[in-house]
């Protein structure tokens, strides 16, 4: 294998694993919360997205973000929803192809970006029903 099948093997295997029974406004905040108080630890300039469907239930911006961040989240989560994977894992995808994601015609980079950042919340037997978004930090 190499590394990029080993990265998809790695990022596919933790999105079967990170599967949900349900996910409620009170577990978005839990979940956005623990977030917010690992960035801060960390001095990380991150914003913080979590969506269920088209409902925003979490966002936060933490110092040394900007408005861009939120522009990079919502590309991110449209990717999210588009394939229904996480946007680390559609660009990892992408590559393994030999083509980028920024050349395919039918990717208009203004409206997504397989970039590191935003992973599908899942419950189990019905899919993908929203994201958890991080944008701020260098990809990996």
């Amino acid at each position: 294998m190499t590394e990029s099948t080993d990265q998809i093997a790695e990022i596919e295997a933790q999105e079967a694993r990170l599967v949900f029974t349900s996910f409620t406004h009170d577990d978005a905040w839990e979940l956005g919360s623990l977030l917010v108080s690992l960035a801060k630890e960390r001095a990380l300039p991150v914003t913080i997205d979590i969506t269920r469907g088209e409902q925003q239930l979490f966002h936060a911006a933490l110092a040394g973000t900007a408005a861009d961040n939120d522009q990079w989240v919502a590309r991110k989560v449209r990717t999210v929803r588009r394939f229904g994977n996480s946007s680390f894992l559609v660009g990892l995808r992408h590559r393994a192809t030999g083509t980028a994601f920024e050349d395919r015609a039918y990717n208009d980079v203004s409206v997504y970006a397989a970039h590191g950042g935003s992973f599908p919340v899942t419950i189990r037997d019905a899919g993908p029903i929203g994201t958890v978004t991080v944008s701020g930090l260098a990809q990996a």
